[in-house]
């Protein structure tokens, strides 16, 4: 058998079923790949007493035919989940020392259905970035070394401040960078405006984005609370269907909760396409658009027309307005969500001169330049004399914008495909430094998905010319995640698995 940590979250699955392979065998050799790759600052918190107890249970359970739907497969999970009594800071500074007494819904039901934490993974700062650079706690190194570089400039960049290196994407960076280096089977993330989807595609993983109210947001740290869904991120489609099928289902404690029956996801994988009408969206050919992401485009069509589905062309003709609108609401709601945290009830407080100045000298110092910069923005277009010229504005252009898909959708088109990024991943410290508008600009495809509330998949197409990977979006009908997960394993089968980099960080 190969390497534990080399096996699929359904391989492991299987491995444990026939007993090839303990839950705590399969749980030590990711901690001993999490020790070998702290360089690359993915988890910020590993929780080894408690993984390994909880691959004891899962190997007792298993023994007596008890077992779970992940029972004994070790996952990551991101900073932005409350995990009862274990490190919760959303990778801000000013959520200092905060382990929360309750649990998030999500990891709940991943608990309960048997799977192993293996500890917290790295983000950008409440979920506010597209390079996982913003955290409190330092940038987050994509496993995949920048092109023409080689093992040793790697690991001396890793040594150091990482400049040069690939960024994993975000905000789900340390997601997308611990599933892609083999540190855990699958990882939980969350996605406000691309943050599973775009990572995803920068690290040759596999990324699903939910409808909106198919994952509970309960116990999740909030950033645009109209906007965020919870979702995983693993090596393969199926991984996916496996994963999502535990995290999804109604909870009462989320108000925005879809009370819906959740789907056999994993009974998607490998049906056929047959018939599906696909749409391409002529706004997203953008001018300048490399022309190594139009001709994976042009392949994705390909693949699926081979497959029997039937190529449209559509319009979705307020797509251009999508970007703009989005960074006004959600720097809107980001506003009132983090106003929550003033030193006061938990987490950091910095002493001032009165109850004002300890509010300002704690949030001054414990949100990080992303951060403020955003509540300052939300906090502008939410006063009087602006709500109304841009917050009621970008509200209304989010309907247009759902409105556009919903004629799509009752035309008869099954699903959308289009480029997941506008790029390959780029270097730590390349973008966004001086100017954060080139940095906004990385979510221009993914954006108009959670405007919408719709489901979104980003799965492994290809190589760039420099040999990093390039990824297909898939948008889907509301609440028919299984649509996607059929496209999209037609297209991992057409593609063939991504090669992951050599462990050269260790």
């Amino acid at each position: 058998m190969s390497q534990p940590t080399d096996l699929t979250l359904a391989e492991a699955r299987d491995a444990l079923t026939k007993r090839s392979l303990s839950a705590t065998e399969l749980t030590q050799a990711h901690l001993d790949a999490i020790a070998g790759a702290r360089a690359l600052n993915a988890f910020i918190v590993e929780t080894p007493e408690q993984a390994l107890a909880m691959a004891k249970a899962s190997d007792e359970k298993i023994a007596r035919g008890d077992a779970g739907p992940l029972e004994g497969l070790p996952i990551g999970v991101k900073d932005l989940y409350a995990t009862k009594g274990v490190h919760t800071q959303a990778c801000s500074h000013i959520l200092d020392g905060f382990k929360p007494v309750y649990e998030s819904t999500v990891t709940a039901q991943l608990w309960r259905d048997g799977a192993v934490m293996l500890g917290k993974l790295n983000m950008d700062e409440f979920a506010m970035g597209s390079s996982n650079e913003t955290s409190f706690y330092g940038p987050v190194a994509s496993p995949w070394l920048p092109p023409n570089w080689t093992v040793d400039q790697g690991r001396a960049a890793l040594a150091g401040d990482k400049q040069g290196l690939l960024v994993p994407g975000g905000s789900s960076g340390g997601s997308a960078s611990a599933v892609a280096a083999r540190l855990c089977l699958a990882a939980t993330a969350s996605d406000t405006g691309g943050s599973i989807r775009q990572p995803a595609a920068f690290t040759g993983t596999v990324g699903i984005k939910p409808t909106y109210g198919r994952c509970s947001r309960w116990g999740m740290v909030a950033f645009a609370s109209s906007l965020d869904q919870a979702g995983p991120i693993a090596r393969s489609v199926r991984d996916c269907a496996i994963l999502l099928q535990s995290m999804a289902g109604y909870d009462a404690k989320d108000s925005t909760s879809a009370d819906l029956p959740v789907p056999d996801y994993e009974k998607a994988i490998g049906a056929s396409v047959r018939g599906m009408r696909i749409g391409i969206p002529k706004e997203y050919r953008l001018d300048g658009m490399p022309e190594e992401i139009e001709a994976l485009w042009q392949q994705g069509i390909a693949w699926l027309k081979e497959a029997g589905a039937e190529i449209v062309d559509i319009s979705l003709p307020h797509t251009r307005y999508a970007l703009p609108a989005y960074y006004i609401v959600a720097p809107a709601e980001a506003s009132s969500n983090l106003a929550r945290y003033d030193g006061v009830r938990y987490g950091l407080r910095v002493p001032g001169k009165d109850i004002i100045g300890m509010y300002e000298n704690t949030r001054a110092e414990g949100f990080g330049k992303e951060v403020r910069r955003r509540v300052m923005i939300g906090t502008y277009v939410l006063s009087a004399g602006y709500y109304d010229a841009y917050y009621v504005k970008a509200q209304k252009i989010r309907t247009l914008i759902k409105r556009d898909f919903e004629t799509v959708f009752a035309d008869g088109v099954d699903a959308i495909l289009t480029p997941a990024t506008p790029s390959a991943a780029f270097g730590i410290g390349e973008k966004g430094s001086a100017d954060p508008i080139e940095m906004y600009l990385n979510d221009i495809f993914t954006v108009t998905v959670n405007m919408a509330g719709l489901p979104g998949i980003a799965v492994p197409a290809g190589l760039s010319r420099e040999g990093l990977p390039l990824g297909l979006q898939l948008i889907g009908k509301p609440f028919e995640e299984q649509t996607l997960f059929t496209l999209a394993e037609a297209i991992e089968r057409a593609a063939g698995r991504i090669s992951l980099p050599e462990t050269w960080w260790s």
